[in-house]
């Protein structure tokens, strides 16, 4: 296939890239002719490093260069080209005019791609005399490395094209997901999830940035933590994507943003491209900061309320913890509650616990070596220290536990993070926006989660989501924790959130 490809900044010539390597012919043009050499020497030096590390064999390397062709003007007729794809700043304006100079110029059949990562598809192609040829192409950075891309028709859009590109897409070693035109696609909206619901537990002073960054990683096993993902992404553009989706699905309270994010980017705390985000980076900046030392006394005995399946119990017993049975807590002991969706302060004030020495453990089994320790506004300091060095302990003299130690909140870290992750994906998943299966690709591929949001909510089981969910909309009354549809049928009828079920359709003979 002969491709062109308008703009050769960063994604314009990872794309170029791409498909040289995949056997295809890219011309590679920009209004810049500069760019375009640029362009070039940067794919070159890409290929020598692949054949360098042993990813690509020289004589691959020199028949991808042969396939670039560097075009000096992009609106050269192109008889032969049978795709586009345009990756030029992300201005309405200017792709509407990129694609009116093309479709001038090129042939009838030629089908024309967006790579837009936050416009309408169908606005763009609305531009054009004839709407129908348009689809997005949606490729990530860098994008010889991010093996996901998003197919997105138009309203429009032939229904032949979206098929043919996926076609495309997987034949040159990628991963094609198709994707309803909507404001995020896939990937940028299911990732609201996570740094969201980040920065509404920062909001609300239950843990600092580095601690929900620990438990993210340490308990729901994420490569990166969301402050630490924002920083590496751009506070600015995060705020912005985030604001975009926001608004693009009229203020959906799930999605909501958070006060913190506008004084922030104004202040220019960006990340690491501004040497200071939610954390300082560059050779002067300090090292993270030490999680404190555990000092408390681990020999206290304690009490453990609430545990239905004595995996709490069982785990300290194990650790040559004190663990006393019976009816109710000695008058020394510690009183530890595994929350779910709840505060442990409803637990003092409805069971009658003794506030001063009442924590919550979050009952989540950890991807990592870590406890999260929740303390109310009435924990005796002292109490807390021991229940600290209590959860600490190892069993069999293994490797201690590292535990976070955060303000009590409706289902504490990481259980809130997890119910905003699988919240949004099924509130997508309901709209029909992508099929489950696409969903979870998406995320695992373009994300990095260690799971797809909905394989991930049926490791937890539905019917225990939907609990914590009703848990943290009842105890919170906040709407953004309201359960979705979709997650609550599948509870009630015993469905898995990954089963996209039976549609009307399907039944009805056509």
């Amino acid at each position: 296939m002969r491709i062109r490809i308008v703009g050769a900044g960063a994604m314009g010539r990872g794309i170029a890239q791409w498909a040289a390597s995949a056997g295809h012919t890219v011309e590679l043009c920009d209004v810049r002719t500069e760019a375009v050499t640029e362009a070039v020497d940067f794919v070159r030096s890409m290929l020598g490093r692949a054949v360098a590390k042993g990813r690509m064999s020289a004589g691959a390397a020199a028949a991808a260069l042969e396939r670039l062709v560097p075009l000096d003007d992009p609106w050269a007729p192109g008889p032969d080209v049978e795709l586009v794809v345009e990756a030029v700043r992300e201005d309405l304006d200017t792709k509407a005019e990129v694609f009116g100079k093309l479709e001038q110029v090129l042939p009838a059949s030629t089908v024309f791609a967006t790579n837009t990562s936050s416009l309408s598809v169908t606005r763009i192609a609305a531009s054009l005399g004839d709407p129908t040829r348009l689809a997005g192409l949606h490729f990530f950075n860098p994008v010889p490395l991010m093996r996901i891309v998003e197919v997105v028709p138009g309203a429009a859009t032939r229904p032949e094209i979206p098929p043919a590109l996926t076609e495309l897409v997987e034949s040159c070693g990628h991963r094609a997901v198709t994707v309803a035109d909507t404001p995020g696609f896939l990937v940028n909206h299911a990732g609201r999830g996570l740094v969201t619901e980040a920065l509404a537990l920062l909001e609300e002073s239950v843990a600092g940035p580095a601690d929900i960054d620990r438990i993210a990683r340490d308990v729901l096993g994420l490569r990166m933590g969301p402050f630490e993902l924002m920083d590496l992404t751009g506070l600015d553009v995060t705020a912005a994507v985030i604001d975009s989706i926001w608004q693009g699905f009229r203020y959906e309270d799930r999605l909501r943003p958070s006060y913190l994010t506008p004084n922030r980017v104004t202040a220019g705390l960006h990340g690491r491209k501004t040497g200071q985000g939610w954390f300082p980076y560059g050779s002067e900046a300090p090292a993270g900061a030490a999680e404190p030392p555990v000092t408390g006394e681990a020999g206290r005995p304690v009490f453990v309320v609430g545990d239905d399946d004595g995996g709490l119990r069982d785990a300290l017993a194990a650790s040559g913890a004190a663990v006393e049975t019976g009816g109710q807590a000695s008058a020394g002991a510690l009183v530890l509650v595994p929350v779910w969706g709840t505060t442990v302060a409803a637990a003092v004030s409805s069971l009658g616990l003794p506030a001063g020495r009442t924590f919550g453990v979050d009952p989540l089994p950890g991807a990592g070596r870590r406890r999260v320790l929740a303390v109310t506004p009435a924990a005796d300091p002292a109490a807390a220290r021991d229940a600290r060095a209590v959860l600490a302990r190892a069993a069999d003299g293994g490797e201690p536990y590292a535990v976070s130690v955060v303000r009590d909140t409706a289902g504490s870290v990481a259980q809130r993070l997890l119910a905003s992750v699988v919240s949004v994906a099924t509130s997508i998943a309901e709209r029909a926006l992508a099929t489950p299966a696409d969903i979870d690709l998406a995320v695992t591929t373009g994300l990095g989660y260690p799971t797809g949001p909905l394989a991930w909510g049926d490791r937890v089981g539905a019917a225990r989501m939907l609990a914590l969910q009703r848990a943290l909309h009842s105890t919170t009354g906040d709407p953004r924790h309201r359960p979705t549809r979709w997650l609550t049928e599948r509870a009630q009828l015993g469905l898995a959130l990954t089963d996209p079920g039976t549609a009307p359709g399907a039944c009805v003979d056509l």
